[in-house]
Formats: C-alpha cells, structure tokens, sequence
C-alpha cells in the first residue's frame, strides 16, 4: 500500500510541473515528506523508529546480517536521514548500514526538554547501538553530524572502528567562511524569514546541488520558516560549544576526512587544524564542491570511502 501512495504522490508531482503549482502548495510539501522515503526504499533501507530512555529515534536501516561490519551515518544540522540513502546504497551489499533522524531533527522530532549539545547526542547514539545491540560501527557524519561523530571517536573509542568526516564542524577554521562573516553581523543564515532569505541560504550549502523542482523547494523554504526558533535553540546549544580543537590527538582510530573546497558554511581551511591535531588521517579535498559532497558527488564521495575501508581490510574483502 505504501510503495502505491509513494507512486500517487510520483505521478501527481509529475502532472504537476505543467500547472501553476504555486496554487498548491500542499502538493510540495506531500512530495517533500514522501518521495525520499520512497528513494529510500528503493535503495533497500527500510524507516523505522527506536525507542531509547529519553526519546524514539526514527532512522533508516538495511536488511541486517550479523557477519557483516555496520556504518552509522549522521547528517548535520537542520538536515535530516534523507541527505544519505544516494551515498548509502553503495554500501549495502557490503555492510549493514543505520541512518538516524538526530534529537530535534526530521521524524525524530524536537522537544524543548531535551538537550541538543554535542555529547548529549553522542550518548543518546551509544544508548542507540545498545538498544540495538549493534557493538562497534564505522561512523559517518556530516557537518554537525561529523562533530557528533568525531566525539564519538574521542569518547567512545571502543565503539568506533573509524571515522568518515565530511567537512565537519568542531574546530575553529584559520580563515573565515561565509557563514561565519554572516554570524559576526548578527545573522544566522540557518534562520529564514522569507523565500529570497532561503534561496541564499540553499546557495550556500552546496556547489553542485541536485536538481529539484522549485514547488518542492518552496516547501523545504516553507519548512524552514515553520521550525525557525526550534533551529535556533539547536544552534545555541552546539554551536562553538565543545570544541575538538585541543582533543583531537584523543581520536585514535583511523580517519577519513573529505571537504569540498567551495564549502561556504565551514571553510576548508579547517583541514589543516585536522590534520594537525589527529595522528591516524587521510584528507581529499573536492575543487568545484561545498558543503556537502555526499549530496553534491554521492558517487565519488561513496568511491573514497569505499577505498579507505578496503585499505583497513574492512568490506566483502576482509
């Protein structure tokens, strides 16, 4: 029933590119909340949710085989699981995979009462993988999802067996992004008031953005303006708070750092306080990509990844 709904809403976004779509607006939105999870699908991950003591998580996860290595992949902040499955599905023939909406984010939803802290995620993702009884996982993040996941590998070092971090936040950058000039004026590029206002922000996220079409990206708009003071109390709890600056020699198991070189929300430059401060790292840098390579080049991001566990004797290899 469910892949027969996901088609209804296909065929109606389809129909749809030929009318004057901006009369409705509820078609927008109905693609935006479905068509990914159909993709998803597609791919071989199934939607779930997972109760731990403070909340239930709402993740992605594929067919589980206990002889196979698992990867957790977190997305950033304001983004949701649905950033992953292209970059996911070339990994799961090879491992088992778990996608999770993050406290205050996608399906997993916000709650003034909860903490949304660095550490505090970190832990809320351990008591996860416990509930799960998943032992040690390959992590994945993104941004605040790769801060999230470099605390991991510094806090719990015998739960990560590695560490995939795509230009991650948690240091401080030597030279400034775009971002960063905006927030010294007092602005939060995260906050949007108006469409013009989303349609810079979606600029600064990536170099190469996929294509959608512009009702579904009025919706994304329309989504940010709805959760624009949830966002900020997000912002404020994580945002410059433990920092890795002087704790990254505590990362200890290997790491695979990627960053797109026109990354406009953290700037590359970054890399080089990585590279200084953890032992055990290789870095790509992408010309020609921003913020997020996972979206922006899933095929060549997926590509490196896959070489960096084939080296640690990880895959259908080890």
């Amino acid at each position: 029933m469910k892949k027969v709904i996901a088609l209804i809403v296909i065929v109606s976004c389809v129909m749809f590119f030929a009318m004057d779509i901006e009369k409705y607006p509820e078609i927008g939105q109905l693609a935006y909340e479905n068509i990914t999870d159909v993709e998803a699908n597609i791919y071989g991950f199934t939607q779930s949710k997972v109760d731990i003591d403070e909340l239930s998580i709402s993740l992605y996860e594929s067919e589980y085989d206990p002889e196979k290595e698992t990867l957790l992949m977190l997305h950033g902040y304001s983004a949701d699981k649905d950033v992953w499955p292209r970059f996911a599905r070339h990994f799961v023939d090879d491992y088992n995979v778990i996608i999770p909406d993050m406290a205050g984010h996608g399906d997993t939803g916000f709650d003034h009462q909860w903490g949304y802290r660095i550490p505090e995620q970190a832990s809320r993702l351990i008591e996860l993988l416990d509930v799960m009884d998943v032992g040690k996982v390959h992590v994945v993040g993104n941004s605040m999802g790769g801060f999230i996941a470099a605390h991991l590998a510094k806090d719990y070092p015998d739960r990560i067996l590695s560490s995939l971090l795509i230009d991650p936040a948690g240091v401080q950058a030597p030279e400034l992004s775009d971002m960063d000039n905006m927030l010294s004026q007092g602005r939060n590029p995260f906050e949007i008031h108006s469409r013009s206002e989303f349609d810079e922000f979606y600029a600064m996220t990536m170099a190469q953005p996929p294509w959608l079409p512009d009702f579904v990206l009025g919706a994304v708009n329309e989504k940010y303006q709805s959760r624009r003071e949830q966002l900020k109390r997000i912002f404020s709890d994580f945002h410059h708070q433990d920092m890795l600056d002087d704790e990254l020699n505590n990362i200890v198991s290997p790491v695979l750092l990627l960053w797109g070189k026109e990354d406009r929300i953290l700037h590359v430059s970054s890399t080089d306080v990585w590279e200084a401060g953890v032992d055990n790292i290789k870095i790509t840098i992408f010309s020609g990509v921003g913020h997020m390579p996972m979206v922006e080049v899933p095929v060549r991001t997926a590509d490196l990844y896959k070489a960096f566990l084939d080296n640690l004797g990880f895959g259908d290899d080890a």
